[in-house]
């Protein structure tokens, strides 16, 4: 067996050198390792025969005349025992491997994992794994498939007696290809090749299994093999969903790390912050705690909410008059044309308001629509004031309370006086006050102790506890409070007469109003001090809300000539400086029902964390009322829509 020994000697030999055996190598330099299992189960060169029934290609007549097929004839032993190739020639085909088009292996395709998965299952794929695949060649015949399909001409491989069945090349598809190039790319390498040979040898990745955007035949065979690599992925992924939560302990967003298909994230996620199950069972946090991770009023459920730390806040203040009438529509006073968002929380007072109170509360809640809910409505004789907030942010509210004050022990029917509504919202606490003064021009010491009246008697917070009780004043209702928006109808008057104002008003309204408010009760009061302290009130750019013809645009024309002035008014107090910002301060001309026009203000408030300790809400809100008011927007829309299709039906065409 001499030729045997040193066909051993020179395969050690061989295995030293960077050369790859089993496919070609370009530029005189052979390739090593296209198929995985070349270390484990030896691999025949160029020229062996295939096993079994299976036919190498046709030979070149450059072969050597010792070619392992030549062995194996002449020693029958050699079949019986582990096929050990010889090693190869110096330069086995080099023509063949010198007639690669470098562009023809750039647009080979390997085989996805779909079809993997096909082949797997022991079916055809559909249309070819390999788009090059030879014709008459068995999906199934126990071969490794080449990298190229014009390599086809490198003969089949040998497999090892004892090794798995016909498939067992099938069921490491996916991996072969990836270490073959990874092979390829190291031993080329070693050897130092050429810049040509390294581009073509550069490992390249797998197409993505499921996880890429053009995936999503895959991502149907993988729901029909859940023991496919990959679906436990996808399943982990599906598990998780977006969230809105600032905080740092949060899990991140899907959508930073998951890079399936846009379809399927804009279906499946949710804006709701996800709950980890270990904080439910922890209980960490500590009751009352302003810093406590999942407290309901504290800083993280703030930031989540309200980032800005400040809550959009809408007012309101008008005299009805007492008519019976409503206006036909609120949206100018309480969705202003000026303010493109609405507000989170909407205020508003009314005095002598209508007889049908609880009408005028679905008027408004039929107006908002069923974004906003009835937190709160109290009443004092004439006196009406409404809380609605967005059906959201209920949990976010402590208990609210309420107070009254009359001023008037005489009349029967309380016209005036004032009501005060207070709750604490995270952790600021409001406090609201809406009140009807006495009326008359020369009255401005009545309207004073009316205000002393109401700051002393208004017996406010009762449960819910001050948030700085070492700022309070037990004579002053205002110092109890963080935020205090007074509002009403205060009666003071612009003196002067009625010629002067009138004269005043035919002029430029930037200028006329500067002047008007020169004359201004309520302006000399306060820069006085003797009434609403440490209150202001933002900038008046609007006409005088009172007093007007009912259903006109002009100013009292009956006997009286009743001078028109501001008595319809909102002050804001903060004790903190700049927590109350205003956007606008404005009049609604077009409500003309009374002798007043509303007055409203949109402002700006600063939200600070809260404690759980103290009597929340826990969500009560006017249910009845909610209910009746979606039931009227359902009905105003189908009357609008009949009313359409009776206008069109009602058309004629005439032809002149």
């Amino acid at each position: 067996m001499p030729s045997k020994l040193a066909s051993l000697e020179q395969s050690e030999t061989a295995s030293q050198q960077p050369t790859v055996q089993g496919c070609l190598r370009p530029e005189g330099s052979m390739l090593k390792g296209l198929l995985p299992n070349s270390v484990e189960e030896p691999v025949p060169c160029l020229g062996s025969p295939a096993a079994g029934d299976r036919r190498g290609p046709e030979r070149s007549s450059e072969l050597p005349p010792d070619t392992p097929e030549q062995v194996s004839n002449k020693d029958p032993q050699a079949q019986a025992r582990p096929f050990t190739p010889k090693p190869p020639p110096p330069r086995p085909r080099l023509e063949r491997a010198l007639s690669l088009d470098e562009k023809g292996w750039r647009k080979r395709r390997f085989r996805t994992s779909r079809e993997d998965l096909t082949v797997r299952n022991g079916a055809s794929p559909s249309g070819g794994s390999l788009q090059d695949e030879a014709p008459g060649t068995p999906s199934r015949n126990g071969s490794p498939p080449c990298l190229s399909t014009s390599l086809q001409e490198i003969p089949t491989a040998r497999r090892a007696p004892g090794s798995g069945g016909p498939s067992s090349w099938g069921n490491c598809l996916s991996g072969m290809i990836s270490t073959s190039l990874d092979l390829l790319h190291r031993e080329g390498a070693s050897a130092g090749s050429t810049p040509r040979l390294a581009s073509l040898l550069s490992p390249r990745p797998l197409p993505a299994m499921a996880r890429s955007v053009a995936s999503e035949g895959l991502r149907t065979a993988n729901k029909v093999d859940p023991d496919h690599t990959d679906y436990k992925l996808r399943l982990q992924a599906r598990l998780f969903r977006a969230h809105s939560s600032l905080g740092p302990g949060q899990p991140p967003s899907p959508l930073a790390y998951d890079d399936c298909s846009l379809h399927s994230s804009r279906s499946t996620f949710s804006l709701l912050a996800p709950i980890r199950a270990k904080d439910v069972r922890s209980r960490s946090y500590l009751e009352g705690s302003l810093l406590a991770s999942g407290a309901l009023m504290g800083a993280d459920e703030l930031a989540r909410y309200f980032p800005d730390r400040s809550v959009a806040l809408f007012v309101a203040t008008w005299n009805m008059q007492g008519q019976k009438e409503l206006p036909p529509n609120l949206d100018e006073l309480l969705l202003p044309a000026e303010a493109d968002l609405a507000q989170d929380l909407y205020v508003v007072g009314v005095q002598e308001g209508c007889s049908d109170r609880r009408e005028w509360e679905a008027r408004l809640q039929e107006t908002l629509g069923p974004h906003y809910v009835m937190l709160y409505s109290a009443a004092h004789g004439a006196l009406y004031m409404a809380v609605l907030i967005r059906r959201d942010l209920i949990w976010f509210c402590s208990e609210v309370e309420s107070s009254t004050v009359t001023t008037r022990i005489v009349s029967q029917i309380k016209t005036k006086g004032a009501l005060g509504v207070s709750f604490t919202f995270f952790g600021t606490s409001l406090l609201f006050i809406t009140s009807h003064f006495t009326s008359g021009d020369g009255k401005v010491g009545e309207r004073l102790v009316d205000y002393s009246k109401t700051v002393q008697g208004l017996a406010l917070p009762k449960n819910v506890p001050d948030t700085s009780p070492y700022r309070s004043d037990a004579a002053d209702v205002t110092t109890r409070f963080d935020e205090v928006f007074w509002f009403g109808d205060f009666n003071f008057r612009l003196s002067g007469g009625r010629a002067a104002v009138e004269a005043i008003l035919k002029q430029d309204l930037g200028s006329s109003v500067q002047a008007l408010l020169q004359h201004d009760q309520l302006t000399r009061e306060m820069q006085r001090g003797s009434i609403f302290k440490g209150f202001q009130e933002p900038d008046i750019h609007f006409l005088p809300s009172y007093k007007f013809d009912v259903g006109k645009d002009s100013y009292d024309t009956t006997s009286k000539q009743r001078t028109p002035s501001y008595t319809d008014r909102i002050l804001y107090k903060s004790r903190h400086k700049g927590d109350i910002c205003p956007i606008k301060y404005s009049s609604c001309p077009g409500v003309r029902t009374s002798d007043h026009r509303p007055v409203y203000g949109l402002f700006r408030v600063k939200v600070r964390p809260g404690r759980d300790n103290i009597p929340l809400a826990a969500g009560k809100f006017d249910r009845e009322l909610y209910l009746l008011g979606i039931k009227r927007r359902i009905s105003r829309e189908i009357q609008r829509q009949q009313a359409l299709k009776s206008q069109h039906a009602s058309a004629i065409c005439t032809i002149s």
